[in-house]
């Protein structure tokens, strides 16, 4: 298998954590996109969006970051990761579109505006990250991961990039605790593989 990846990139990196977490031999290739290698078109015929990550299983190409995490783990059998019950793999599913969707539009946002210089504002994304941290916070409040199963999943390795983060994007993580608890669970986890930091914001005095 081949991952195609970017060291900054918050998606990139929830696939690359969860195929270290499960053990899978992959080969990563980095893609330069300050030379804009994710739009020449041998990368668009891997992804039309020119995005990373892809997922390059001999014939099968997976393209999107959630997608790997269910690609992967229904490759290897790893139900430990993605439940087959109804109940619990909606619950996982849930926070897959959170990350997707509220994580992408709050913490993300926010920090790439100071990665990046992404043309958002700052007060409504960093307002938007708070949210959804106040969320995550309260849903942790005596459980140790974010779908409520007795052990991680997908969902928590989706989640985790971005979050962890969060402060290079000028979001304090303080006033969380159950967040920051979590966090440091995840990096307890075998197999775990950090994301790039980048002293920039709150990170850049720390």
């Amino acid at each position: 298998m081949k991952l195609y990846h970017f060291p900054l990139s918050g998606h990139a990196h929830r696939a690359r954590l969860f195929l270290s977490l499960i053990g899978a031999e992959v080969e990563v290739i980095n893609v330069d996109l300050a030379a804009g290698e994710h739009k020449q078109p041998n990368y668009l015929e891997l992804n039309r969006f020119g995005q990373v990550p892809v997922l390059v299983d001999g014939d099968t190409v997976i393209a999107d970051s959630n997608a790997i995490l269910v690609y992967a783990a229904k490759k290897f059998g790893r139900s430990d990761w993605l439940p087959e019950t109804p109940a619990e793999a909606a619950a996982v599913q849930r926070w897959l579109s959170v990350a997707a969707g509220q994580i992408a539009f709050g913490p993300a946002a926010a920090r790439l505006i100071m990665v990046f210089g992404a043309g958002f504002q700052a007060d409504e994304v960093i307002g938007r990250a708070h949210a959804v941290l106040a969320v995550l916070n309260a849903e942790l409040e005596g459980r140790s991961w974010i779908a409520g199963l007795d052990k991680p999943s997908i969902a928590d390795v989706a989640l985790y990039s971005y979050v962890a983060r969060a402060p290079e994007g000028n979001v304090d993580l303080s006033g969380y605790p159950g967040v920051n608890a979590w966090l440091a669970r995840i990096e307890a986890l075998p197999g775990f593989v950090p994301f790039q930091q980048t002293p920039v914001g709150l990170a850049a005095a720390a």
